[in-house]
C-alpha cells in the first residue's frame, strides 16, 4: 500500500553542502539517506520531497557541519497482508512465478499460481496446467495476494510471498473465463 508521511528531523549539513542553497542541500541529503531504502516500521521509501519549517541550524563545537531542525514528506509503499494487487509476471523460473508490484517484485510459488498441477516449460519459459491448460508465461497481468512480508535491510533482502489460488485470482483471462456462481 502507498501512504505519503511527514517526518519531524534534524539534519546534519555538511560544510561541502554550504555553497548551495539550503533547502535544495537538504533534499539531497535526505533523498541520499532514505530512498530507495526499507525502514521496518514504513517499509520502502520511493520519494523524499517538500522540506519546510528549516530551523536556522546550530553548530556544535568541533563539529563544523550544521544542524537543522525541519519536516519533510515521504511516498512509502508497505506490502499489508491479504493486499490484492494487479501486477505482471516478471520472470517465470522452475519455482515459480515473480510478479511486480510496484517497486518490488513478489514471488508466487509454483504450488500458489493455481489448483491446477503445473508443468514448467523451459523453452517458453512458462507453466501449463496439466487438466485445464492454461499457460502463465512472463508480460501476463495477473491479480495475486500477498500472504507472507519479510522486510529486510535492503530491497533485494525483501521477500514477498504470494498466492493466485484463491477463486477471482490468477491471468486475468483466466479470471474473466470463470463462470459466476449461480445463487441458491
Amino acid at each position: 500500500m502507498y501512504s505519503i508521511i511527514t517526518i519531524k528531523s534534524t539534519v546534519r549539513v555538511e560544510p561541502k553542502y554550504f555553497s548551495k542553497n539550503l533547502k535544495e542541500a537538504i533534499v539531497s541529503i535526505l533523498r541520499e539517506r532514505y530512498e530507495r531504502k526499507v525502514d521496518k516500521d514504513f517499509g520502502i521509501v520511493l520519494c523524499v520531497w517538500n522540506p519546510r519549517d528549516i530551523s536556522e541550524g546550530k553548530i556544535i563545537p568541533g563539529d563544523g557541519a550544521s544542524y537543522h531542525e525541519m519536516t519533510f514528506d515521504m511516498l512509502i509503499y508497505k506490502p499489508e497482508l491479504n493486499e490484492i494487487f494487479e501486477g505482471e509476471v516478471t520472470e517465470i523460473v522452475e519455482f515459480g512465478a515473480f510478479v511486480r508490484m510496484g517497486p518490488i517484485d513478489g514471488l508466487a510459488h509454483l504450488s500458489q499460481i493455481t489448483n491446477d498441477f503445473l508443468s514448467y516449460d523451459k523453452k517458453i519459459p512458462a507453466f501449463i496446467g496439466r487438466e485445464s491448460k492454461k499457460i502463465i508465461k512472463k508480460g501476463d497481468d495477473v491479480l495475486a495476494k500477498i500472504s507472507t512480508v519479510s522486510m529486510k535491510g535492503s530491497i533485494p533482502e525483501t521477500k514477498i510471498g504470494l498466492t493466485m489460488r484463491p477463486e477471482g485470482l490468477g491471468k486475468l483471462e483466466w479470471i474473466k473465463e470463470e463462470p459466476v456462481p449461480k445463487k441458491k
